[in-house]
């Protein structure tokens, strides 16, 4: 086994545990005379880091992309964080981050990497906490090595990538799947838990379509309380969990509570073990889907495939 095969074995097992490791890397700043802004992103979206690439600058490409390089073979675009997100740069991002997610490929060129920090989901908080917004799902509190307190804004991943390239993130077909699909789940309603909220906003508009009642939360925890709630009430009704959520899709990152220790303790949980679980997840490739289905959930849908993740849905509500 190869030391990249050890390393991600070793990063797979954290998820049982609730934690996750974040690459830190800076921007540039947001204000005249402020240090460099800390941002991070979930290390099993970046494939590699590289430096001084040549980019080929793309005709006709977005303002946020510098251009185009190619890594061994294959052409992908090149993102310039820093215009992206508002901040000045202090100086050239030459620093290219490889990243996967969502069955794509692309580079985020950055001005510096910081550090890799291992973290619980729970020192992780949603950015509304802070007054943030736009591409900033959640911020990361943590103490530094010599144990000062540092913020980290988490990189709303889903968000860059439509605002980018909005052509390839259009908004749901809902004549197609409406179409297509037809819900039915005895009352029951769906709740869908993500951070991002142009996930929700894709979530809210895809089971609108097939007609699904449904609710959404924006992170693990607030699901997980939804459902001990949504559990009480069905005992006092005395009847089952699945009378009133029929189903469960979760994102895999998310503040507080990850979507791995959400599906654990829905099937752990002896009132929720029957109310299946789909995992809606940008963090897709073998080795994922593989952990995910260990973690016991019923079916594993990539961002963003609202025909797929509606199939799914009426597959794992007929099991």
């Amino acid at each position: 086994m190869s030391s990249h095969d050890i390393m991600h074995d070793e990063r797979t097992q954290l998820t049982s545990k609730n934690k996750f490791e974040l690459l830190l890397f800076r921007l540039g700043t947001a204000r005249q005379g402020m240090a460099p802004a800390l941002y991070g992103i979930n290390v099993f979206k970046v494939r590699e880091i590289i430096t001084n690439r040549e980019i080929t600058p793309i005709a006709g490409a977005p303002e946020s992309v510098m251009g185009a390089i190619d890594i061994r073979g294959q052409i992908i675009p090149v993102i310039d964080l820093c215009r992206l997100t508002g901040n000045t740069p202090s100086r050239e991002p030459n620093i290219l981050l490889i990243t996967e997610f969502a069955r794509t490929t692309q580079a985020f060129a950055v001005e510096d990497v910081d550090d890799i920090v291992r973290l619980e989901w729970s020192q992780v908080h949603p950015a509304e906490c802070a007054g943030g917004t736009g591409y900033i799902t959640s911020m990361a509190r943590f103490n530094g090595d010599s144990g000062e307190l540092r913020l980290a804004q988490v990189l709303d991943v889903e968000q860059v990538m439509r605002d980018v390239f909005p052509e390839q993130h259009r908004d749901v077909n809902k004549a197609e799947l409406s179409a297509e699909v037809n819900y039915a789940a005895g009352g029951g309603k769906i709740l869908a838990a993500d951070d991002s909220a142009f996930a929700r906003s894709l979530l809210d508009q895809a089971l609108t379509a097939i007609g699904a009642p449904h609710v959404i939360a924006n992170t693990g925890e607030e699901a997980w309380q939804m459902l001990l709630r949504y559990a009480d009430e069905a005992d006092k009704d005395k009847v089952p969990a699945r009378d009133k959520i029929a189903l469960v899709i979760t994102d895999l990152e998310m503040p507080e509570m990850d979507g791995f220790m959400l599906t654990r303790k829905i099937k752990a949980d002896e009132r929720l073990k029957h109310i299946p679980v789909i995992i809606h997840s940008s963090l897709t490739g073998s080795a994922n889907e593989a952990h995910v289905r260990n973690a016991g959930a019923n079916g594993y849908v990539a961002k963003f495939a609202p025909k797929e993740l509606c199939e799914a849905i009426t597959e794992a509500l007929a099991s």
